[in-house]
């Protein structure tokens, strides 16, 4: 073999072994870039997880903040806080099957839930057909019946969501279009229809009190901190009718609402 002809393929050899470690090269920065790029997204990924889970966690110490001042259990040390709101939300909020008609329509006061959407919707819409006209289950009122619809009706609201003097007009007819409006009134129609006999107006009026103190819990929570404070017994018509409608106005700062307007 020439001189010539041995050096040629020396620096053939020296070239391709010059572009095979380019190659490598470039091949071994195109991978670290990858995984320097999902080590990134994922720390990226990480740090949002935990912003919005102290975000919530912010959100609930707040509310619960909110009710414990307003319920005058604010003073005293931490364990005093947790069991005066305890036992003020054990005298609001209702719970169990309601009376008579709770067995009838498989119904519980525990279904209305903000962590059982769901369960609430279906609990509310089966209620409101009772005065849904094209439901099919509407219940029509006349009479005596219906006058006592009227005066029942006629002492609670909606206010909270759609903000009319009462769920009904002067006439019977409905004032608030609201879902909860709609369970509310159906309801009244449900006991009047069958069992007129075994409830009183206050009691019908009571239960229409209960759901409503379901559908917005926080804020009702509250007005029942400022009727303890100003020494007013705690009943469903006075918590939850227009007796005292407004009356924790600038005590109160908002409220959870459960269940679709």
């Amino acid at each position: 073999m020439s001189e010539h002809h041995e050096h040629h393929e020396k620096e053939h050899h020296s070239e391709h072994h010059a572009e095979h470690h380019t190659a490598h090269a470039e091949g071994k920065g195109s991978s670290s870039f990858i995984v320097l790029s999902i080590l990134l997204i994922g720390i990226i990924m990480v740090m949002a997880f935990n912003f919005m889970q102290q975000a919530e966690v912010n959100s609930l110490l707040d509310r619960q903040n909110a009710l414990l001042s307003l319920s005058g259990a604010g003073q005293g040390n931490s364990a005093g806080n947790a069991s005066g709101t305890t036992a003020l939300l054990s005298e609001v909020i209702p719970s169990g099957v309601p009376r008579v008609y709770g067995s009838e329509l498989g119904i519980s006061f525990d279904d209305i839930s903000a962590s059982n959407p769901q369960k609430t919707e279906a609990t509310i819409a089966l209620l409101g057909a009772f005065d849904t006209q094209n439901s099919g289950k509407f219940i029509t009122l006349s009479g005596e019946l219906k006058q006592r619809y009227i005066k029942i009706a006629s002492q609670i609201s909606c206010e909270y969501c759609c903000g009319a003097e009462s769920i009904i007009f002067s006439n019977g007819e409905a004032a608030c279009g609201c879902a909860h409006s709609f369970a509310m009134r159906g309801v009244a129609r449900y006991l009047l229809a069958n069992h007129a006999s075994e409830f009183t107006d206050d009691q019908i009026l009571e239960e229409l009190g209960k759901w409503k103190t379901l559908f917005f819990p926080t804020i009702l929570a509250q007005k029942a901190a400022v009727l303890k404070q100003q020494g007013i017994e705690l009943t469903y018509i006075n918590l939850a009718s227009n007796k005292y409608r407004n009356i924790e106005k600038g005590a109160a700062s908002g409220g959870s609402m459960v269940g679709g307007c």
